[in-house]
């Protein structure tokens, strides 16, 4: 064995990969669980691709074939209706650890220096996966799919002059049609290979300036030497096999929810899978109520709450995607001379926890058909969920703040 990895490193650097990037590469010793989503958002990356590449082989990128092959892989495909439960579940699973994610870096500060560009690269994977799941959420062709698409293709019509260019380009065709369906499932088979490509950058920015940890303390700076290497932080511990083995005990937790929702509740009631989705998609029938799914519902709250100008919907598109571009200059908003919450003042810590409830309350609106009252309630939370962002500059330097310890605590 030793023979082989040597002619191996002769060719290509295994050694050093594994040395730098897991053996050799050290974490802070106090990471808790927190740290678990991660890894667990790898996890399910990897479910994605390997379920989605099996479920390409029998799906038909045809109008008039694509709800009959999803019915094919439900019923007559070995294990067909399983492949596509962990496909469905594992599309709302992502959201969920990587917004669990987010949150653990807006805790302790992991957006700020020396971690803007990995905080910024972290982004960009959010919008890749939106847009994936975007795409994804028109190929069963049922009729939830059919007319969410057909909502928010049309968004783009709003966009002032470019706009009904713009929409007919992304269509391919003056309405969903089986140009579309194609296209769509194209951008869906290869957005994730690039989202994986961007997840590497994401672990190779991380690793270039190390690891946050509860405390916020950079443990690059501190005191070196420890029982692995004289040159290694004293703070520090190599991630394998210490936080390997705490990520394979993280991930077997979550595999039993996951597990649990695949085989007795996998459209959780609705929310993952609509009960309209059942139906085949009918141009001539629009549901009752048409909502995208969960993850996309505090932005389409968004949208809904900010009223037409001149006939248009401009501004509530443009107020959507500010909603998420803000999240790009966070790193220069936060003015605290500390970075985690645990040194923080009163001040963040309820800024924080009424950004987090704002979230959830339009992520629940955003599942509401409109009515006067809940679109009111809809214009004041978006207007907190911006005055989190933008009112960081003043809140977060006059916040109190606690004394950080020179070394991080267990």
């Amino acid at each position: 064995m030793s023979s082989l990895i040597e002619w191996i490193d002769e060719r290509f650097p295994l050694t050093k990969v594994w040395n730098e990037h897991l053996a050799q590469y050290y974490a802070p010793k106090n990471f808790n669980s927190w740290y678990f989503f991660g890894s667990l958002a790898l996890l399910v990356l990897v479910n994605q691709i390997a379920t989605g590449v099996w479920l390409a082989m029998a799906y038909k990128p045809d109008a008039s074939l694509a709800f009959g092959s999803v019915e094919y892989i439900m019923r007559d495909m070995d294990y067909g209706w399983l492949l596509r439960y962990m496909h469905s579940t594992g599309a709302s699973a992502f959201f969920i650890v990587v917004y669990l994610h987010m949150f653990r870096g807006l805790m302790y500060g992991s957006y700020r220096k020396p971690r803007e560009l990995l905080w910024i690269i972290g982004v960009i994977i959010y919008l890749a996966m939106m847009a994936t799941a975007f795409f994804g959420y028109l190929l069963p062709w049922g009729q939830m799919s059919y007319w969410g698409a057909q909502v928010i293709v049309n968004l783009f019509s709003a966009v002032p002059v470019i706009g009904d260019d713009l929409s007919v380009w992304i269509r391919g065709d003056y309405v969903i049609s089986d140009a579309t369906l194609n296209r769509f499932f194209a951008l869906h088979f290869l957005l994730p290979f690039i989202l994986a490509a961007l997840v590497f950058i994401h672990i190779v920015a991380l690793h270039k300036v190390g690891s946050n940890n509860p405390d916020g303390i950079e443990i690059k700076k501190g005191p070196k030497g420890n029982r692995w290497s004289p040159d290694a932080p004293a703070d520090g511990i190599p991630f394998h096999p210490y936080y390997t083995v705490k990520d394979i005990f993280g991930v077997g937790v979550f595999l039993i929810f996951f597990t649990a929702v695949i085989f007795f509740l996998p459209d959780m009631g609705g929310l993952f899978l609509e009960p309209p989705n059942f139906e085949p998609a009918n141009p001539l029938k629009t549901p009752e109520h048409i909502a995208p799914v969960w993850y996309f519902t505090p932005f389409y709250a968004m949208l809904r709450a900010v009223p037409p100008m001149f006939n248009s919907q401009f501004p509530g598109v443009l107020v959507m995607f500010a909603s998420i571009l803000i999240m790009f200059f966070l790193p220069w908003l936060d003015r605290s001379p500390v970075k985690s919450i645990r040194y923080k003042g009163a001040l963040f810590k309820i800024a924080l926890a009424i950004f987090a409830v704002t979230f959830i309350v339009l992520a629940y609106l955003g599942l509401q058909p409109a009515t006067p009252t809940k679109t009111m309630l809809a214009r004041i939370f978006t207007v907190v969920y911006f005055a989190f962002f933008l009112l960081m500059p003043w809140y977060s330097k006059i916040d109190k703040t606690k004394p950080v310890p020179e070394r991080v605590t267990q």
